[in-house]
């Protein structure tokens, strides 16, 4: 049976789409909207434009369903619209306006009445005005405005040339764009629309402003010229006087210019309401014809730009375009001498003698030119046939570094060296001063010979004459070890301290020694040395020391029978060198600052990132000739550990901690500008000397290091724990205050980790508990290392979690029948160091060797040697790379002779697998300059949070 035909009364309605369309709708009798496809077919079907509707799709807006017109489409159908006539139609208000009005746009757009909107473009928009006629105009609602201004580009420019005429209109006039000055100042609507190209400008001249240079000859000053230049032949020049006639000597004004003579005053006008200081005082002013010479340098420097900007012709002299572009440069030309020969402690502090520069190009002005300068305060002067210009700003911040060079009764060394490498005056001011406002200003130091040539063995360490080990020296070096300790040497003599921030295991215990044996063969030191090393560690050195330095007199300042008070003076008076631990260099200051040291030694030195904890100043404040770093990762997590160890290493360098942050690690963090990374490392670079592993020129000739990532899933038990956690400090989260959010962020980051290690360890069950078919990660760590374990193969496994090395041990006990080492941060100093030698000594008989190893992270993740070990597990992971790799080259470094296979656990679907990606995205900052702890995570949205934590099912075991 056909379908009935709906024939109950239909209104039809019309919406504005935001692009300008019309939406067309229709509702019943009862309320009810009509189906788009009935309506289209009873509004259309007669409508021979759309192929009566065909060419039409029915679509929704704002929850209605209707038929969506283009502006033009809208405009031929409200022109003559023919719906169906069986139907009883009504027309709603807002459309019945549009049929009227629809007959008069169109005759208004064919006739060419219309424009673009001068005072929409004021307001920041594009828009268009239409004249209607004055019965019509009270029918243009919003939406009739909305449909005109997408209507009239469709209309007459449907290639898009207006719009491209508007974008280089701004292009043009900047000073739009900027809202630095109401552009009706100096824009009216007919320049508008001839600059929009909408108008032809058939002006044929155009109006120029000429600031001419003094003629000392004539007696002349800076003077204002109005010319005239011919649109057609720019040759054709005259200058007018401001009522547009020639000024005499000159001829008379083409022909075809003078109907228009009258643009003249108009333009003189705006350039004196853009910039009112060019008009004279009188009651109307009129265009001035001389300047100042401080008015003719703010004329250069910015009333020039602004007129440009506004789309006026300016001529200026030759010479301001070259000269503008140069940018003065204060410098100190070194006079002292370092000297020469065996003496030592030059120092950071050593005060250099030196005369004041300034060099504008070619030419160099006196200290006594230019403190005459600096009084007379000259913007614009001419020296030697020569213009330049002294910015005020960069004259005021070089007299104010003049004064401060003068109440530090001089140039430091330190800021000789600052001053060449950085290029800038910014550490020669009081910290109050904003840096940003002295990034333009460059000064450059000028050096001696000898300056120069000991700062290019600095930069080029290969320049540096090389060392030969002394004969107490018990080993053989390498040839860039070589090179190291005579580095350190090198900047020994001069009093710089450094930092050697060789890869692991390349060798930097056995640099120092050997350093520390040839300071004392060649400068016989009265006073000792002292080492600061971590405690777990300290062993290693020792023994490090007994094997390569045995004529080394050693004195171990640790445990509780260390010597206090004046015993501690005279053992150590009597010693070549003292080994405590970072712990102690706070606990037993009052001891440790009794001795002027003759050299300070930071093992690791990365433990005294914070600049701010006790430990880190008290280190600081201990004397010391000379004073070096060693670290395998000098940037862990932020720049201000950089700055931390540089200023043990050389104090007040790299300024004050304030200063630092503020000039550059601010500015990296937020921008990662490139340029301000290229300068900490031209700062830092003379003072740290780092190789790594696989650089050709090293020639280690080391097993290569392979590295593989296992992935695993979840078990059903884990991933409900999991959702279980996630869902409840979501919950609790946003109600909390900050600092209690981020307690309960990082708390989750532990507790979601051991979920993904074993649920036990979540639920707290201890070790023994039953442990089979609940975690696949301990399940295939147990598979690998059963099969490495047949092929007779050692293994390190680093987890950051006690209970989850508990956990390890038990298992692998139980599973592998043998014992399992396992080294945390609460072991002692002799039960790590029986675990190292029963893990390394092959030659004990076999019942007393071991094979695998369980290491906590922080506490088996530096100083050890672990070449027995071929495989390293990570079965956890953490948020910084270089944590990991220095875990992994407990392991892989000399001594080493298989291939080191790392093996990286990850479970899929969790947080795990978030950190993996992030790893391989975070590998930035820390090669540029030389990772990042957990604290930034607390720092996230909850949102972004949400996105890290939650969990994807997909990988969860049913």
């Amino acid at each position: 049976m056909d379908s009935m035909i709906e024939t109950s009364a239909l209104t039809v309605h019309v919406s504005s789409v935001p692009n300008g369309s019309l939406f067309l709708w229709g509702t019943r009798e009862n309320g009810g909207i009509w189906d788009a496809l009935d309506l289209k077919n009873m509004l259309f079907a007669w409508h021979r434009a759309s192929f009566y509707g065909t060419f039409l799709e029915p679509s929704e807006w704002q929850n209605r369903e209707g038929i969506e017109l283009q502006p033009l489409e809208a405009l031929d159908y409200f022109h003559d619209p023919q719906p169906v006539q069986h139907v009883k139609l009504h027309w709603n208000s807002e459309c019945a306006n549009l049929i009227k009005l629809a007959p008069a746009i169109r005759e208004a757009l064919a006739t060419g009445r219309f424009m673009p909107d001068y005072d929409k473009w004021k307001a920041g928009e594009i828009g268009w005005k239409l004249q209607l006629p004055e019965d019509l105009q009270a029918l243009e609602t919003p939406t009739v405005s909305r449909w005109i201004h997408a209507l009239i580009p469709e209309w007459v420019d449907e290639d898009g040339v207006m719009k491209d005429n508007l974008r280089k209109l701004e292009a043009a006039y900047p000073l739009m764009r900027r809202g630095e000055a109401d552009t009706g100042i100096w824009l009216d609507e007919e320049d508008w629309l001839v600059a929009i190209g909408w108008r032809q400008d058939r002006t044929p001249m155009r109006t120029c402003l000429q600031l001419v240079e003094p003629d000392q000859a004539q007696g002349h000053g800076w003077r204002l010229r109005i010319v005239l230049q011919d649109r057609l032949s720019p040759d054709v020049l005259r200058t007018v006087t401001p009522d547009g006639t020639p000024v005499p000597g000159e001829q008379p004004l083409p022909e075809a210019w003078l109907p228009e003579i009258g643009r003249v005053q108009r333009d003189a006008a705006k350039w004196m309401r853009i910039l009112p200081w060019l008009g004279t005082d009188a009651e109307e002013p009129n265009l001035r014809q001389t300047l100042t010479e401080e008015e003719a340098w703010r004329f250069l420097a910015e009333g020039s730009v602004r007129l440009v900007e506004a789309g006026t012709s300016v001529f200026l002299p030759a010479w301001w375009d070259r000269i503008r572009k140069m940018r003065p440069k204060l410098r100190a030309k070194i006079k002292s001498s370092v000297g020469s020969g065996r003496e030592t402690m030059f120092g950071l502090n050593q005060l250099m003698q030196f005369d004041w520069k300034l060099a504008v190009g070619d030419i160099e002005l006196s200290e006594e030119e230019f403190r005459q300068l600096l009084e007379e305060k000259r913007k614009l002067i001419q020296i030697r046939g020569n213009w330049i210009q002294l910015d005020p700003q960069f004259m005021a911040q070089v007299e104010q570094i003049m004064k401060q060079v003068q109440k530090k009764n001089g140039l430091s060394f330190r800021d000789v060296l600052e001053l060449h490498f950085a290029g800038d005056a910014g550490g020669l001011l009081p910290p109050e001063d904003d840096p940003d406002a002295l990034r333009y200003l460059d000064m450059e130091v000028e050096l001696n010979e000898q300056l120069r040539h000991m700062i290019d063995q600095l930069t080029q360490t290969e320049s540096i004459p090389l060392i030969q080990p002394p004969p107490s020296f018990q080993g053989s070096l390498r040839h860039y070890q070589v090179d190291g300790i005579s580095w350190l040497l090198f900047l020994r003599r001069f009093g710089l301290g450094g930092c050697l921030a060789d890869d692991m295991g390349l060798g930097k215990t056995i640099q120092w020694i050997t350093y520390l044996l040839t300071v004392k063969e060649q400068e016989r030191p009265e006073t000792p040395s002292l080492l600061i090393c971590p405690t777990s560690v300290l062993g290693n050195w020792q023994m490090e020391l007994k094997r390569f330095a045995p004529s080394l007199k050693v004195h171990l300042h640790y445990g509780p029978q260390r010597l206090k008070g004046p015993f501690f003076k005279e053992t150590a008076d009597r010693s070549d060198l003292v080994l405590t631990s970072y712990t102690l260099s706070h606990l037993d200051e009052a001891e440790l600052s009794t001795v002027m040291w003759n050299s300070i030694c930071l093992d690791e030195a990365q433990n005294i990132k914070n600049a701010y904890t006790k430990q880190a100043s008290a280190i600081r404040r201990l004397d010391g000739y000379h004073r070096i770093a060693l670290t395998g990762t000098p940037i862990e997590n932020r720049l201000t550990e950089l700055w931390s160890i540089f200023d043990f290493a050389n104090p007040g360098y790299l300024g004050t901690v304030r200063e630092f942050t503020h000039r550059y690690v601010t500015a990296i963090e937020r921008t990662q500008d490139s340029e301000i990374i290229n300068k900490v490392q031209r700062l830092i670079r003379p003072f740290l000397l780092r190789r790594v592993k696989n650089d050709p020129a090293i020639q280690l000739d080391l097993p290569e290091k392979n590295e593989s990532k296992t992935f695993i899933s979840l078990t059903a038990e884990q991933g409900s724990l999991y959702e279980n956690y996630i869902q409840d400090m979501f919950e609790r989260l946003d109600k909390l205050s900050a600092m209690e959010r981020r307690g309960l962020i990082l708390a989750a980051l532990t507790k979601l980790k051991q979920v993904c290690n074993h649920p036990s360890l979540l639920l707290k069950e201890g070790p023994e508990a039953p442990w089979m078919g609940r975690s696949n990660k301990l399940e295939r760590l147990l598979e690998m290392v059963q099969e490495l374990r047949q092929e007779g193969d050692k293994c390190l496994i680093f987890t950051q979690f006690v209970e989850t090395g508990s956990l390890l041990q038990h298992v692998l006990q139980q599973e592998l029948g043998e014992s399992v080492l396992f080294l945390h941060g609460g072991t002692s100093k002799t039960a790590r160091d029986e675990m190292i030698a029963h893990f390394q000594n092959s030659s004990l008989p076999a019942e007393e060797q071991r094979s695998v190893f369980i290491l906590s992270l922080k506490a088996g993740g530096i100083g050890l040697n672990l070449t027995a070990a071929n495989h390293v597990f990570h079965y956890d992971r953490w948020w910084n790379p270089a944590v990991e790799n220095q875990a992994t080259d407990r392991a892989f470094r000399i001594g080493q002779t298989r291939h080191v296979q790392v093996h990286k656990f990850v479970t899929l679907g969790t947080l795990e697998e978030r950190i993996d990606e992030m790893i391989e995205r975070k590998l930035g900052l820390s090669q540029q300059i030389v990772g990042t702890g957990e604290n930034w995570i607390t720092e996230l949205t909850t949102d972004e949070l949400r996105d890290l934590f939650t969990l994807r099912r997909e990988w969860v075991e049913l």
